[in-house]
């Protein structure tokens, strides 16, 4: 999956690059259509994610107005949870990479609880090949 934007003038800082608390917010973003398989419609009252863990190595500098294209893929999926990988790359370049761990969870009775099959099936189309 990719999402592709220009970088809004309050993602960079003042060494004029952009700022490392922006790409967590590119990656989230990436994660959409994702989100999408578990609430269609992004109701917040719906919501049966949470993220449990995320990882960002930042690997150069991104700048103000060039387009970046965050791409992402699924790694693992497992019995309530899965782990994406995603990029962020501007003028061919990977500005950074990243981990996220999602859970399944239900809020109501605050506990994991298993991915329903048919948005495994949906994660698996973005499956990473084996290594």
């Amino acid at each position: 999956m990719e999402y592709t934007f220009k970088p809004r003038f309050n993602d960079t800082d003042a060494l004029g690059h952009i700022n490392n608390a922006s790409i967590a917010t590119w990656f989230e973003e990436g994660r959409r259509s994702i989100f999408e398989y578990f609430v269609p419609d992004l109701d917040p009252k719906k919501w049966n994610l949470i993220i449990a863990r995320l990882e960002i190595d930042y690997l150069a500098q991104g700048y103000y107005q060039k387009s970046v294209t965050v791409k992402t893929a699924v790694e693992k999926i497992g019995n309530s949870s899965f782990v994406l990988v995603q990029e962020a790359i501007q003028d061919g370049i990977i500005v950074s990479r990243g981990k996220s761990f999602l859970v399944c969870f239900d809020y109501a009775n605050q506990k994991s609880t298993p991915i329903p099959e048919s948005i495994k099936e949906k994660l698996k189309a973005h499956l990473l090949p084996p290594v």
